[in-house]
């Protein structure tokens, strides 16, 4: 990326960072949040760093028909950073209401001198022919729509994939369910359960409430397993994956006497953070959950495994255009080892909750039906229809939840929910 030859001002400046954001979102498997968490990023104005995330994200959510209505102008594959200079320059005028004279003018500016005609040619002649067309088989990578396909049907993929393009609004649990004054404050619906949705965006350390510890930010379904669980005060429970730290903070919220284990130091002191905040304690360790020497065993174990997490598309498009096929397989042997060793830490007449944030069968029902033929002494605990706020349309015929991102009014995330029970000692 070369504009010494420009000087920058405030409209390259959020430019640039949206350049950068984007190469790193498709660059490597969570490059973006590495981005967004980078000094050089966040010393930005509130502003450019707002502009930057929402053309990225603009440009995330529409990168198939993007791509296609380029391929259909370049004769060639252009010299880096050509391509992603013209998704951005596309989704500004398309998509988030900039003139398109200020999208052209400014994507040529950042361009190298060698590739600005070509940047500007691309851009006004797709410009002139107006927005590609956001139809769903257009919205999702190939591979992808046919595996949903294949697992869902073809209407059932073609509503999920047509989510891909939608911005998501922001879910809430309250630290306490009854806490009814907090959606007015924050101008929120209540979903039930603990759960508010609203549409405020920016800072959320700004929010009512959030000095106060009295919610976290947690989507709908990602709030599912930890409510299926139903611990009660002075219960030991277990979560075995622990970071960002909803669930953990869920747990505790409810009375449990929680133990929170993840193997990345960094990421468990947001849990620890997220503890502080919110008045509330668990015992953490940072370690590999399917490695701890702890011989402990809890009345409530929580494995919310780590995966490809494709059901998390709405605030994360990014996974779908970073997701492998091989990366499926891979992550399958992962959760396989951590369900065998979350079971040796379930007490009789205990329970366990197992759940993915993936779209992916191997990842959720083939897991489960391949633990239980290995486990014998557990058995699946049927989720209830519309139990703990779930979807009703989530719940499959074995008893589990399937969620797919259209399953509730406004969407949710994408998720597998299975409660099992091990049996009681004789």
């Amino acid at each position: 990326m070369n504009a010494a030859d420009s000087a920058p001002n405030a409209a390259l400046v959020a430019r640039q960072a949206a350049l950068t954001l984007l190469q790193a979102a498709l660059g490597r498997r969570g490059g973006l949040d590495e981005a967004l968490s980078a000094g050089r990023y966040l010393s930005l104005s509130p502003q450019d760093r707002g502009f930057a995330r929402a053309v990225v994200m603009a440009t995330l959510r529409r990168l198939g028909p993007i791509d296609r209505a380029l391929d259909a102008r370049l004769k060639r594959e252009p010299p880096p950073p050509a391509r992603d200079l013209l998704r951005l320059g596309l989704a500004q005028a398309f998509w988030l209401d900039t003139p398109a004279f200020a999208a052209v003018d400014t994507t040529v500016s950042l361009a190298p001198k060698p590739l600005r005609g070509l940047v500007n040619a691309v851009l006004r002649a797709i410009l002139r022919e107006g927005p590609p067309a956001e139809s769903p088989e257009l919205l999702a990578p190939p591979w992808l729509l046919a595996r949903w396909r294949a697992a869902f049907g073809e209407g059932e993929a073609l509503a999920v994939a047509a989510r891909i393009a939608v911005e998501p609004a922001t879910d809430l649990t309250l630290r306490d369910p009854a806490d009814a004054a907090m959606a007015e404050a924050v101008e929120a619906e209540a979903l039930g359960e603990g759960s508010l949705r609203l549409v405020r965006r920016g800072d959320v350390a700004t929010w009512p409430g959030y000095d106060e510890g009295r919610w976290w930010v947690q989507d709908r379904a990602a709030a599912l397993p930890a409510r299926l669980l139903h611990v009660r005060p002075g219960e030991t429970a277990l979560d075995l994956c622990a970071a960002p730290g909803g669930k953990t903070l869920q747990l505790a919220a409810a009375g449990a006497v929680v133990t929170a284990l993840d193997q990345s130091a960094g990421r468990l002191r947001r849990v620890t953070a997220a503890l502080a905040r919110t008045g509330l304690s668990a015992e953490t360790h940072a370690v590999d959950a399917g490695a701890w020497p702890d011989a402990r065993e809890f009345d409530a174990v929580l494995l919310d495994a780590p995966c490809t997490s494709t059901g998390t598309f709405r605030r994360h498009p990014d996974v779908l255009w970073n997701a492998r096929p091989g990366d499926i397989p891979a992550l399958a042997q992962v959760q396989a080892r951590l369900l065998s060793s979350a079971a040796a830490r379930v007490k009789a007449g205990g329970r366990l909750v197992y759940s993915v944030c993936s779209l992916e069968p191997e990842e959720g029902e083939a897991q489960v039906r391949g633990f239980l033929a290995a486990h014998p002494g557990f058995a699946l605990d049927m989720v209830e229809a519309g139990e703990a706020g779930s979807p009703a349309a989530s719940l499959a015929g074995e008893g589990w939840l399937r969620i797919l991102p259209h399953h509730a009014e406004g969407g949710l995330d994408g998720f597998f929910i299975a409660r099992l029970r091990r049996a009681k000692a004789q």
